[in-house]
């Protein structure tokens, strides 16, 4: 059969916003996981999952048993591979109960979350995509993020053909949240539906201050949504989550994942704390099924408490070792300083050109060189941020385990060192922007 010649043009039937889209790229893309890679550059939880597990991995038959595909008794969870062939349950009381009763310290509000209050996703991003949809019309409204901050905001808004207004943090107050700019913003531009905050801050590691999200939600004429990013909220200070606060303001959303503290990234369960209405609008958005049924049986198990306790012993060794960076890393020869602040399972650092005793500034493109050569010959892999606002010469660094972190101090040592006696070569012009740019647009 001879084909014929097809009307079909990719150009003009694709959406022109999809087609200007640049290829999404994640923390793998660069540097894969061989086994052998020191893998500090996704804020990956590198203890392991929070789940009380057997030495085999596996999850104890004791404590494993009578939930599947969702149903069942939360208490006691159990992976019922024989019930796959069935559709999970769309609606996840048990797990949104959970959420609810981790969340409800009541350090900021006497009222509780209910499931009512809950949106669970794939991740975050189903949540940071699901309320773009369902609050901005493409083409006509907009949103506001506070760069330095979180890529996905920016690939979801473009996505959905959303303009950004972007209001930087303030670099000269370790990345504050500014919210007199982002009201007086609002106040000017009735199309601005949401304003994306990320707390801690993701490259930033910076919580941002209760009472200047509090500015914000107090607007005294804007109709939209504040929405708070709280993935690494578990590495900040005791009672710093302000889901609980959702209970008391009807137009914030606080989203969570258990990708970080709780070491589950591997399961893509995300969760966004919000008024019943809102909660209401994004679950009749969704895909029905949404969440699979492992997915929901190993989220219900992380939040028993023999889990909780596994990923809060965890998340203490992490805290350690963060505490063994902050003192150790500024002794090696050509670290400056940390930027943001320490509220997070990672840390945001200057690379100089030259040590500091010799006058060093903050460089790109030693950065750069330094975050190849980690990759390239020593098997440690971190983040390049240089091109972020204010994070002129930073790298990203995840805080791995104690060895991780013996190997990763080791390494930036040397690599430093060899770059500094000339053995290593940094380079410039045109083809060092390009490089870096590419480095920094990796969204993780």
């Amino acid at each position: 059969m001879v084909k014929g010649k097809s009307p079909f043009n990719l150009l003009t039937c694709a959406r022109s916003n999809i087609l200007a889209l640049q290829p999404y790229r994640c923390a793998r893309d660069d540097y894969k996981d061989d086994g052998t890679n020191i893998l500090l550059d996704a804020n990956e939880n590198a203890y392991g999952p929070g789940l009380a597990l057997n030495e085999d991995g596996t999850l104890s038959i004791t404590k494993a048993n009578g939930i599947a595909n969702g149903h069942g008794n939360p208490d006691k969870p159990n992976l019922d591979l024989s019930g796959l062939n069935r559709y999970p349950d769309p609606h996840q009381i048990e797990l949104k109960q959970l959420l609810c009763n981790l969340r409800n310290t009541h350090t900021h509000t006497s009222k509780s979350l209910r499931p009512e209050n809950l949106f669970v996703g794939v991740g975050s991003d189903e949540a940071i995509d699901a309320l773009l949809r369902c609050f901005c019309v493409p083409g006509r409204d907009k949103i506001v993020t506070c760069p330095p901050t979180y890529g996905m905001y920016a690939v979801s808004a473009q996505v959905n053909e959303v303009e950004i207004v972007k209001i930087p943090l303030d670099t000269t107050r370790a990345f504050a949240l500014q919210p007199e700019e982002i009201n007086q913003a609002l106040s000017s531009d009735p199309s601005i539906k949401l304003v994306y905050i990320c707390s801690p801050g993701n490259p930033t590691a910076n919580l941002i201050a209760k009472a200047d999200v509090q500015k914000i939600l107090e607007h005294p004429t804007w109709n939209g949504v504040v929405v708070l990013d709280e993935a690494y909220i578990d590495f900040a200070a005791e009672g710093a989550s302000l889901a609980e606060w959702v209970t008391e303001w009807p137009n914030l959303v606080v989203m969570q994942t258990l990708s970080k503290a709780f070491g589950l990234a591997g399961i893509r369960l995300g969760a966004a704390f919000t008024s019943p209405e809102i909660a209401n609008l994004l679950n009749n958005l969704k895909a029905p099924y949404n969440i699979s049924s492992p997915t929901s049986t190993l989220a219900c198990t992380a939040l028993q408490p023999d889990s909780l306790a596994v990923m809060e012993s965890n998340r203490a060794k992490i805290l350690e070792q963060r505490k063994r960076l902050l003192k150790e890393l500024p002794n090696i020869a050509g670290i400056g300083r940390f930027r943001g602040g320490t509220d997070s399972n990672f840390l945001l650092v200057e690379i100089l050109d030259k040590p500091c005793g010799q006058g060093g500034r903050p460089s790109n493109e030693t950065a750069l060189a330094v975050y190849e050569g980690l990759a390239e010959t020593k098997g440690v892999v971190v983040r390049f941020r240089g091109k972020e606002a204010g994070c002129e010469g930073c790298l990203r660094i995840t805080v791995g385990t104690e060895k991780e972190i013996d190997r990763f101090l080791a390494e930036i040592g040397h690599v430093l060192d060899e770059l500094f006696q000339g053995k290593r070569e940094v380079d410039g012009g045109k083809e060092e922007s390009a490089k870096e740019t590419a480095a920094n647009n990796v969204v993780a």
